[in-house]
């Protein structure tokens, strides 16, 4: 009778164990089902270098940095420059000084080192150390560029920072809504030193909570974050942001239709014709579970020419505005791209930008391009013109179609495929003859662009690729420094860009479109010409 009476003890325990786990399990799983909708999950296949923003090159560092990080001003959707953590700003007459005045109430992220209140406030002292570090050689960060033009900069209160210019720049302030001017504290930066870019601090909306490299990262809601929506509510919405680093673009877009990551960045030749329509329509099967939004995005892709190649047909400008008259931009965008971004039959400059102009490029004149072809056959003696076009795998359609094309006009095109990392070295080394490429506006001013043409960037030590030099685009070019008038400098731009395009160095393929494919309960993500992520604003019903 003991032994029974034991035995139903043991009994009645071992079952309250059970039940009482089961219980705990279902609640945590209640509670993260219950959470879902303030988790925003997206995947990053090219993974993430760093999370330290002064190294934020690439745009999915950007886009994690725009999370955690503020500067003095930031951008909204239109591109227009908004106050940030400066709440207002003035610039001198002369445009060589900004006096910025700072809120003072943005604190940083919490952390043990600040001590018993584990924040602090952001003070004028902290964006004068962001930016000595950015300068800092020792540091070398990527970003150092963007102060070139800085002379110097000093704290006069905790609430006044002021930068002084070497030389007018008007499109300076702009550069400063880069994440590489983040404000970021100096005494967890020196503590950990290289290893900040694991162990990040700063202002944003989101503060840093996990990273498995190449697997998972985590970022949880700031709820001392100091912005506020227009009916007084604080950002962000959101609980959190989960990333995964699927490397495959089809796996990404397979967990996307099964609704388990939100959100779709660009188009991929995997998947395009599954999700698109020809004439890039949503197709009916994803039309009740997705939701679509594209517009401007400040990239050209392009095709380049190095001039100081020896290759006859490289020199010839005949042979080089063929290949620009030998194809029809409109078709290939509908064929290869589902008629997603706008054909580059105006010039370099891309559609959004001050400067802008349709009537300076090239249409498609395929008779134009024969005769053309032609008549350097006749003057040069070379009896079968060729050139070598070298492309990364991801854009080889796009130079099979233009190979496919220029044959019509009696140009052999062959197409040589390299990786991404090697091209780029041979590319500013000199050793391409011709190239594809892409130029994705850094700052907000097509002096941005149009800085690749300076014969004092060649490369390898600046991006002119081309080794492209003209006495008068120079002069032009310095000219636009001293020109604060936005029509005037616009009416500078486009000349620039019509020198470039007269002496076809280089063939505009098409100006990009940002394209977003989010879940229909995701709301408030919105687009914007940079293809900045901004999580702020954004809702999952």
């Amino acid at each position: 009778m003991k032994l029974v009476t034991t035995n139903i003890k043991y009994l009645t325990v071992y079952l309250f164990i059970i039940n009482f786990t089961f219980l705990l399990n279902s609640c945590a799983n209640n509670r993260l089902v219950n959470k879902d909708h303030l988790v925003f999950k997206y995947n990053e296949h090219a993974n993430i270098n760093t999370l330290d923003p002064a190294f934020s090159r690439t745009l999915q560092d950007t886009w994690v940095s725009n999370q955690l990080f503020n500067g003095l001003v930031q951008l909204d959707s239109d591109l227009n420059i908004l106050p940030s953590i400066a709440k207002n700003w003035t610039i001198s007459n002369n445009g060589l000084s900004y006096l910025f005045t700072l809120r003072d109430d943005v604190y940083f992220h919490k952390h043990e080192l600040f001590g018993k209140d584990s924040t602090r406030v952001v003070v004028a002292e902290d964006f004068k150390y962001s930016f000595n570090r950015l300068r800092d050689e020792k540091i070398a960060a990527p970003g150092n560029w963007v102060l070139k033009k800085v002379d110097h900069f000093e704290a006069i209160n905790d609430t006044l920072f002021k930068i002084k210019l070497t030389q007018p720049f008007p499109a300076f302030i702009g550069l400063l809504s880069m994440k590489y001017c983040s404000v970021i504290p100096k005494e967890i930066a020196e503590h950990y030193g290289s290893d900040f870019r694991s162990h990040p601090i700063g202002t944003g909306p989101f503060q840093f909570k996990r990273w498995e490299e190449n697997i998972k990262l985590v970022f949880r809601k700031n709820n001392h974050y100091f912005e506020k929506d227009s009916a007084g509510v604080s950002l962000p919405y959101l609980e959190a942001v989960s990333i995964t680093f699927l490397p495959d673009k089809q796996s990404e877009f397979l967990q996307f239709a099964q609704g388990n990551i939100d959100f779709l960045n660009s188009l991929d030749a995997s998947y395009k014709d599954e999700l698109l329509t020809a004439d890039g329509q949503l197709r009916s099967t994803y039309k009740e579970s997705v939701n679509m939004i594209q517009g401007p995005y400040l990239n050209s892709e392009y095709l380049g020419f190095y001039l100081d190649s020896k290759t006859p047909e490289i020199q010839s400008e005949l042979i080089r505005k063929a290949i620009n008259y030998g194809f029809d931009r409109k078709k290939m965008m509908i064929y290869l791209r589902n008629d997603i971004g706008n054909p580059a039959n105006g010039g370099f400059i891309p559609k959004g930008l001050a400067g802008h102009n349709e009537s300076i490029g090239f249409s498609y004149q395929p008779e134009k391009a024969k005769q053309l072809v032609e008549q350097f056959i006749k003057e040069s003696g070379i009896s079968k013109p060729q050139i070598t076009l070298t492309t990364t795998s991801n854009y080889l359609s796009f130079c099979e179609f233009i190979q496919r094309e220029l044959d019509k006009t009696g140009l052999v095109i062959k197409v040589d495929v390299m990786p991404e990392a090697t091209l780029r070295t041979a590319r500013s080394n000199g050793k391409v003859d011709m190239f594809r490429s892409s130029w994705v506006a850094d700052y907000l001013d097509a002096e941005n662009y149009l800085s690749i043409f300076y014969s004092k960037n060649f490369a390898p030590n600046g991006s002119n690729y081309f080794h492209f030099k003209n006495t008068q685009f120079d002069s032009l070019y310095n000219k636009a420094f001293t020109i604060t008038d936005i029509e005037e400098r616009k009416h500078l731009y486009t000349t620039m860009d019509s020198i470039v395009m007269e002496n076809a160095i280089m063939v505009p393929l098409y100006y990009d479109e940002v394209v977003r494919f989010t879940r229909k309960n995701v709301s408030g993500l919105g687009i914007n010409p940079i293809n900045l992520l901004d999580l702020r604003r954004v809702k999952k019903n």
